[in-house]
């Protein structure tokens, strides 16, 4: 099967031991691109090593993340995404708002959110969007993005069906990831309602590991389970999701 990990989190000590082996393994597996999510630029700066050791396999992103959002400094951090954008990030982000933990103030949370949007407007690079409880503000700052040409991906969705169609509705993506396998996931809605050609799937790897692997440490290889759960959802065939989604990451992405 054929897929890419449009979503994982490479640069995580969790992967400190064998994180050669789990890249080889997820390709063994099928995964022919996986993108290292920076959702702080520490780990930002990790991924771009690991992109430039895996040319052609590994891509990075860079990002603050609304848990870290009390820190944001508008001038400083978005200068810093800046030269990761220069040195090969193919994304801005993981950034967004979660509402559910409020690590960060809220206001503190759109800021950095609101610098992160406009500087993928500026720089024509798409968006990689957390969103956890915060539909409204979510909804409403996405709208005004993809009316001024910004597009991105809300990542690891089990929002609702309306803030997935605001999205979808300004040309974003949507990315499912091992939740769909999980026994209380009762969201099959969703996952029909994106169209083949905005849908994503992603491990969110070290975490959210797909059943039946839940509890244990999450890694590529398995999103392969997570494209066959989507499959069965769909009714389609497997590869032909496997595929799809991996042309849809490439085309958000700019990938080879």
């Amino acid at each position: 099967m054929e897929f890419v990990d449009s979503h994982v989190h490479l640069a995580d000590p969790a992967f400190d031991d064998d994180r050669d082996t789990v890249i080889e393994r997820a390709r063994q597996t099928g995964a022919t691109q996986l993108v290292c999510i920076g959702e702080s630029l520490d780990a930002a700066r990790r991924c771009r090593e690991l992109a430039r050791r895996f040319p052609g396999v590994c891509y990075h992103t860079a990002g603050v993340h609304p848990h870290d959002a009390a820190d944001f400094d508008a001038t400083r951090d978005l200068e810093a995404i800046r030269a990761e954008v220069e040195q090969g990030a193919v994304a801005i982000g993981e950034c967004g708002l979660d509402y559910h933990y409020d690590h960060s103030p809220r206001e503190r949370q759109r800021a950095a959110f609101g610098g992160q949007l406009a500087l993928a407007a500026e720089l024509r690079r798409p968006v990689v969007v957390h969103t956890r409880e915060a539909e409204d503000d979510t909804r409403a700052m996405v709208e005004d993005a993809g009316r001024s040409g910004v597009v991105g991906v809300l990542h690891c969705y089990t929002g609702s069906l309306a803030l997935a169609e605001a999205a979808l509705s300004v040309g974003w993506f949507v990315s499912f990831s091992g939740i769909v396998t999980f026994k209380r996931w009762d969201a099959d809605d969703l996952v029909c309602a994106v169209p083949d050609d905005r849908l994503l799937v992603e491990s969110d790897a070290p975490y959210l590991a797909p059943v039946p692997h839940r509890g244990k440490r999450n890694e590529p290889a398995w999103v392969a389970l997570t494209v066959a759960r989507v499959a069965g959802a769909r009714g389609v065939d497997a590869a032909a999701i496997g595929v799809r989604t991996a042309s849809n990451a490439r085309r958000l992405f700019g990938l080879a």
